[in-house]
């Protein structure tokens, strides 16, 4: 399974869309992490994120805020959407999804 979280300054960006990288954890069937990248995405544009993701293979992501829209672009492009977890370090935010410990609020994002 692979897990992506939108990063900013090193941790889980507020708004998907505005990240400087997705810091991509690869995990095994155990939960746990096998390999972490961090890659840099395309411009953002509508539409774009959702199919680059589902294109690398990408099954969850763990997001503060996303629009409507977006979220059913992901659904389309069979990535698993999770929103209005807070900002912390990704590699805090996979081990709390991990252990089914992630506390998630209001998605950040109002469109």
């Amino acid at each position: 399974m692979k897990i992506a979280i939108p990063t900013a300054q090193g941790k889980l960006c507020m708004h998907f869309g505005h990240c400087e990288v997705f810091t991509v954890f690869d995990v095994n069937e155990n939960k746990q992490v096998k390999e972490t990248n961090r890659i840099t995405p395309p411009p953002h544009e509508p539409g774009v994120l959702p199919k680059w993701l589902g294109e690398l293979g990408v099954d969850v992501i763990i997001a503060s805020g996303m629009g409507m829209r977006a979220q059913q672009l992901f659904a389309q492009n069979g990535v698993k959407v999770v929103v209005g977890a807070d900002s912390d370090t990704p590699e805090n935010v996979i081990s709390a999804y991990l252990n089914d410990t992630l506390v998630t609020g209001e998605n950040a994002c109002d469109h």
